[in-house]
């Protein structure tokens, strides 16, 4: 199950692999911001029934992996920690198709990495609430100027889904972060402002799901890319009464039924 791995720089990260008996694919799962790998338990005991392996890990400075709590000084440490997880999932699975899936943050991280790497050997790319533009302002309206290291209130939890039970749990869950830094902020904004000329390089088969009622991610985030990308194959659905976290949401099992039936239409 759980495993520390070397990242790109030597930071030791979580890595929970799970690939069942005559697997069909392969499935890297990117979580969002403040929480970990952990929050995907259910999404992926969903893939593990479709014969689609998984291979979830802790972001630095998240969950069970090392590193300052919720700090980045670059975004591409997102997209490198990703890229060793790829890597790997591709190597020890040689014969069945990887597919990268990522949610809010983590849609940030899949999204940059599909444009930043174009010549991975992905079947295609997944977003859930992807923050690609902060149409919402929810970062880059954090002020400037202030010490990387300051910590910040961790205030997404009303906004995450309309369960209250996974609202409530969100609270105390001992592995979610409480704050997160200004510098992980200045990161993402650095990251977005590269997205705006490179989104137009993402080519990969692309899936882009939102929430309507997402109160953390502008929607407007995800028309904006499927607008933008390249992508020969693209598909996007936006979840008329959902929330940010559509995976977590009370059709659940629908989502998630998309994103399979997705998959599953590209390696049949």
């Amino acid at each position: 199950m759980g495993e520390m791995f070397s990242s790109f720089d030597g930071m030791q990260l979580y890595l929970n692999k799970e690939v069942p008996e005559g697997a069909r694919a392969v499935a890297v799962i990117v979580h969002g911001l403040c929480e970990h790998q952990g929050r995907y338990d259910y999404f992926a005991e969903k893939f593990h029934q479709a014969k689609i392996g998984t291979y979830r890990f802790d972001h630095r400075g998240h969950g069970r992996s090392e590193g300052e709590r919720t700090y980045y000084s670059d975004f591409n440490e997102l997209l490198d920690d990703t890229h060793a997880v790829v890597n790997m999932a591709i190597e020890e699975n040689p014969d069945i198709p990887v597919f990268l899936i990522g949610h809010s943050m983590g849609g940030f991280t899949v999204s940059l990495y599909g444009a930043k790497y174009p010549d991975q050997r992905l079947r295609g790319i997944i977003t859930s609430g992807a923050l690609t533009h902060d149409v919402g302002v929810l970062i880059t309206g954090v002020p400037k100027g202030l010490d990387v290291h300051t910590k910040l209130p961790n205030e997404l939890g009303a906004g995450v889904c309309s369960v209250a039970e996974v609202v409530d749990w969100y609270g105390k869950d001992p592995y979610n972060t409480k704050t997160f830094t200004t510098g992980l902020c200045y990161a993402l904004c650095s990251g977005l402002a590269w997205f705006e000329e490179k989104a137009k390089a993402f080519a990969y088969p692309v899936l882009m799901l939102h929430g309507e009622k997402d109160g953390l991610v502008s929607v407007q985030d995800t028309y904006r890319f499927f607008g933008e990308a390249a992508s020969a194959d693209k598909q996007m659905k936006i979840y008329g009464n959902l929330f940010h976290e559509i995976f977590n949401e009370y059709c659940k099992d629908e989502v998630i039924g998309d994103v399979l039936h997705w998959i599953e239409e590209r390696i049949a």
